[in-house]
C-alpha cells in the first residue's frame, strides 16, 4: 500500500508564454526523469510532443507525467493556456488537488490568468504563485505581486524575495530560513550556494517576513496570542499554518525564479511537497444522482479499501492506440479487472495500464486511490464517464463543457476522402468534448463547431496531417426558420380520376400560428363523419412531412398549428393516401396566405471585460443588433449579458480582442429563435436563391 500522504496531483497553469511547459520541463529534469532538458522554442519539449505544439510554441492538450521529489510522488499535469482550449485546463482541474500559477514577471496577469484563476476558484483547488522569467527585460516581482491582490482578488503570501533585477537576477532569498540561495553562471540548476542574505536586502527581508509570519498564524489562535506577546513561531508551527491557510484558499504561497535559466524551481518543488494537499486533505469528489444530475449527498471517500470510483477526464489516440486517463478517488484499480461505466451501463476489462511520463510510458498491474494513470484500448468511454466497482454503482460529480460557438461547413477535397474523414472526426470528437460535429440535412455537408477560429484552425490542421485528409473549408453558416404571422381558413379537394377507382379526398382547415417553440401541432374539430377518423393520422402525416420544407428560402418551419374541421369524402374513390396527397397540397396553397416569415436564432452571449472599455464593448452589441439584459461589476472586471443574433457574431473574438487589448473574452449559447428584420430576410432569402440557381 502506497502512503497517500507522499502523494500530489499538481497542474500547473497560465497565460500563453508565462513559461508553464519550460517549468514543467525544469520540474521534470530535477527530478532525474529526463537527463536532457528540451526547450519550447526549438520545439523539442517532453511534454508538447504534437506536431502542432513543436511547431507553434503552445500547448494544444495537457500532458500528464510522473516523478518524485523528497520521498514524494507528484502526478504533474502541464495545461495549455490559449483561450480556444480552456476546455484542457477546466477539465485538468477537475481532477487536481493543487496547482501552481506561473506569471510571466514582466507581462504579469494576463487575461487568461483570470480564467484560468477563476476555473481554479471554482473548483477550489489549492494554488501556489511562481513568479518566472524575471531574467526578463522589465521584469518586476513586486509589481506581479500587486496584480495578484487588486486583479485576481486574491492573497499571495510572498515566501521569497529575488536577488537582482532582469540581467542581474541570480537567485532568491528563503524568508523562512534567512537563507539566500545563489546560482552561478552554468545555467545548471544543482549549481547553487547558501549564503548569507546580501547586506542591502536585510531590512526587505526582515519587512516580509514579519508580514508572512502575520498572516500565516492567523490560522491559529494559540500561536496568534503568543506571537501578539513577542514570541516567535517556530518554522515548524509556521509550515503547519501555511500548510492550512493554502489548503483553505485563504493564500496562496508565492516565489518567484527563472524557469528557463534554472533559478528558483527547487523551492518551489519543496513547497509543493511543503504546503499543497493531498488526496486524502481535498474535500472528496461529490456522487451525483444520474438521473438528475443532483448531488446525492454520498461522497468519494480516498481510500484503497473502497469500492472503485474514478473519473476518466481525458482521452488521448496516439501511436500506441486509443488513451484514456483517469484520476481513481477511491478504490483500487488492476489489470484485468472488469468495471462499469455508470453513463453507459456497460462493463469494460482492464487491459494494459500504464503510467505517463510525458510521451513514455510504464506498464502497471494495479493502481489505486489518488493516482493518475491511463488505460489503453478502453472502447466506450468519453470524457467525464464514471468507472465503478459493478456491485457499486455511482456517478461521480459530471463535468460541463462550453458550448462551441463557431462552425465551418467542410468537405473532403476528393471522393476516398470521406471515409477517411468520418473515422478521423469520430476520434477527435472522442478527444475533445468542446469540438462538436453535425451533418447539414440540407446540403449534406458537415459541420465542425469548436469554441474558436484557432480551435477549428489547429483541428483542420490535424485532420490534414495525422490523418492525411484534405479538407475544402467554406464560411461559418447560421440555421435559420421559417414561421407564420396570421390565422388562415381554407379548403383544398384532391381529384384524379384515371380508369378504375379514382382518388378524392376533401379538407377544410384552419392554419395558425403556434405558441413559441411550440413545433408543430395537429388537431381535428370533424363531426358527422365528413372526414372518417381512419383518415386523420394521414392528414397530419401529410402537413408534418411538409414542414422541414418552407415556402420562403426552404428552411424548416416552426410553431404552426392545424385544426380539421370539415371536408368530404368519396365511399369509393376516398383512401389514406388520397388524404395525405390532400394535405401537402393544402399546406402549398395556404402557408403564403399566412403571412410566412424568417426566424433567426439568437444567443446569450456572455461577454467579460476590464472596465475601462465597457462602453466599447456595449457600443460594439448594440450595432450587431443585440439587446443588453444586465451588467455585474466583479473584482476584475465587468460581465455584461446580451441576447444578439448569431449572424452578426461571425469575428467577434477578434474584435473583441482589438477592443479590450486581449483582455476580453465571450461564451455564447443558443437562448431561442426570433423574427428576422425585413432587410435582413430579403437578403436572406435573395442569397438562398441565388445559392439555389447555381446548383
Amino acid at each position: 500500500m502506497a502512503d497517500l500522504s507522499k502523494y500530489r496531483n499538481i497542474g500547473i497553469f497560465a497565460h500563453v508564454d508565462a513559461g508553464k511547459t519550460t517549468t514543467t520541463e525544469r520540474i521534470l529534469k530535477l527530478t532525474g526523469q529526463i537527463h536532457k532538458t528540451g526547450e519550447v522554442h526549438d520545439g523539442e519539449s517532453t511534454t508538447d510532443f504534437m506536431e502542432q505544439e513543436a511547431e507553434r510554441g503552445i500547448t494544444i492538450q495537457s500532458a500528464a507525467v510522473s516523478c518524485f521529489w523528497n520521498d514524494h510522488r507528484l502526478n504533474v499535469i502541464d495545461t495549455p493556456g490559449h483561450v480556444d482550449f480552456t476546455v484542457e485546463v477546466y477539465r485538468s482541474l477537475k481532477v487536481l488537488d493543487g496547482g501552481i500559477g506561473v506569471f510571466c514577471g514582466s507581462g504579469g496577469v494576463e487575461p487568461q490568468s483570470e480564467t484560468n484563476w477563476r476555473y481554479a476558484n471554482e473548483s477550489e483547488v489549492s494554488r501556489l504563485i511562481f513568479v518566472n522569467k524575471l531574467d526578463r527585460m522589465g521584469a518586476d516581482f513586486f509589481n506581479v505581486v500587486d496584480q495578484v491582490k487588486n486583479v485576481l482578488g486574491a492573497t499571495p503570501l510572498v515566501m521569497t524575495l529575488p536577488i537582482g533585477r532582469e540581467d542581474d537576477f541570480v537567485g532568491v532569498v528563503d524568508l523562512l530560513s534567512r537563507k539566500a540561495f545563489v546560482w552561478d553562471d552554468s545555467g545548471l540548476p544543482e549549481n547553487y550556494e547558501i549564503k548569507d542574505i546580501p547586506a542591502d536586502m536585510v531590512d526587505d527581508v526582515e519587512a516580509y517576513r514579519e508580514e508572512l509570519i502575520e498572516t500565516a498564524v492567523e490560522q491559529d489562535d494559540d500561536l496568534m496570542e503568543a506571537y501578539m506577546e513577542g514570541e516567535e513561531p517556530s518554522i515548524e508551527d509556521l509550515k503547519r499554518c501555511i500548510r492550512k491557510g493554502t489548503r483553505d484558499l485563504a493564500f496562496f504561497p508565492t516565489y518567484c525564479g527563472s524557469a528557463f535559466k534554472n533559478k528558483g524551481v527547487q523551492l518551489v518543488l519543496d513547497a509543493v511537497v511543503d504546503y499543497l494537499p493531498s488526496p486524502t486533505e481535498v474535500d472528496p469528489q461529490p456522487l451525483t444522482d444520474p438521473e438528475t444530475g443532483e448531488p446525492t449527498g454520498a461522497v468519494a471517500t480516498v481510500s484503497a479499501d473502497e469500492p472503485l470510483r474514478a473519473l476518466a477526464f481525458k482521452i488521448m489516440d496516439d501511436r500506441f492506440g486509443a488513451l484514456t486517463f483517469i484520476r481513481i478517488y477511491s478504490g483500487r484499480m488492476k489489470k484485468g479487472d472488469t468495471i462499469l461505466n455508470s453513463a453507459t451501463g456497460k462493463t469494460e476489462r482492464i487491459g494494459r495500464m500504464v503510467e505517463m511520463q510525458a510521451d513514455e510510458r510504464n506498464e502497471l498491474s494495479e493502481a489505486q486511490a489518488g493516482d493518475i494513470i491511463a488505460v489503453v484500448g478502453m472502447k466506450n468511454v468519453q470524457t467525464g464517464h464514471t468507472l465503478c466497482d459493478p456491485k457499486h454503482e455511482c456517478t461521480l460529480e459530471p463535468m460541463i463543457f462550453p458550448e462551441p460557438v463557431i462552425s465551418i461547413a467542410v468537405s473532403p477535397k476528393d471522393k476516398g476522402g470521406s471515409e477517411k474523414m468520418g473515422i478521423a472526426i469520430g476520434k477527435m470528437v472522442a478527444e475533445d468534448p468542446s469540438f462538436q460535429v453535425e451533418t447539414d440535412e440540407d446540403s449534406g455537408e458537415t459541420i465542425l463547431k469548436g469554441m474558436g477560429e484557432l480551435h477549428l484552425d489547429i483541428k483542420v490542421d490535424i485532420l490534414k496531417r495525422t490523418y492525411g485528409v484534405e479538407l475544402i473549408v467554406g464560411q461559418p453558416q447560421v440555421a435559420y426558420r421559417e414561421t407564420i404571422t396570421q390565422a388562415v381558413e381554407d379548403s383544398y379537394t384532391h381529384k384524379k380520376q384515371s380508369g378504375g377507382s379514382g382518388q378524392f379526398g376533401k379538407i377544410d382547415y384552419r392554419i395558425r400560428p403556434g405558441e413559441p417553440n411550440s413545433g408543430f401541432k395537429f388537431t381535428s374539430s370533424v363531426v358527422g363523419g365528413n372526414v372518417p377518423k381512419e383518415f386523420w393520422p394521414a392528414i397530419e402525416k401529410g402537413f408534418a412531412g411538409m414542414m422541414g420544407t418552407g415556402v420562403l428560402a426552404g428552411f424548416p418551419v416552426l410553431d404552426v398549428e392545424v385544426e380539421l374541421f370539415d371536408g368530404g369524402f368519396h365511399a369509393v374513390d376516398s383512401s389514406a393516401v388520397a388524404f395525405e396527397i390532400a394535405a401537402k397540397g393544402a399546406f402549398r396553397q395556404s402557408m403564403p396566405k399566412a403571412g410566412a416569415q424568417l426566424l433567426e436564432p439568437i444567443m446569450h452571449v456572455d461577454v467579460f471585460t476590464p472596465e475601462d472599455h465597457v462602453g466599447d464593448v456595449i457600443g460594439d452589441l448594440n450595432r450587431r443588433r443585440g439587446m443588453i439584459k444586465n451588467q455585474e461589476a466583479g473584482t476584475t472586471g465587468v460581465r455584461i449579458k446580451a441576447d444578439v443574433p448569431l449572424s452578426e457574431m461571425f469575428g467577434y473574438i477578434g474584435h473583441l480582442r482589438t477592443m479590450t487589448s486581449g483582455r476580453g473574452q465571450f461564451s455564447m449559447e443558443f437562448s431561442h429563435y426570433s423574427a428576422c428584420p425585413a432587410n435582413v430576410a430579403e437578403a436572406v432569402i435573395a442569397e438562398v436563391k441565388e445559392r439555389n440557381a447555381k446548383k
